[in-house]
């Protein structure tokens, strides 16, 4: 199972005024979400059978 993990909203927005500053064309969403830290994790959900 995998669970997407978010930028903080402080992060957007230094990194949407960092863009607005910039006259080259946006990166592709790929690279923006690497540039964030907006990715997946996986994790491994334990799930018990009720057995001891």
């Amino acid at each position: 199972m995998t669970q997407t993990t978010h930028p903080s909203k402080y992060l957007v927005r230094a990194y949407m005024e960092r863009r607005s500053q910039e006259v080259k064309p946006p990166p592709t969403p790929d690279e923006i979400r690497r540039q964030l830290g907006w990715g997946l994790m996986l994790f491994e959900q334990k799930v018990g059978n009720g057995r001891n």
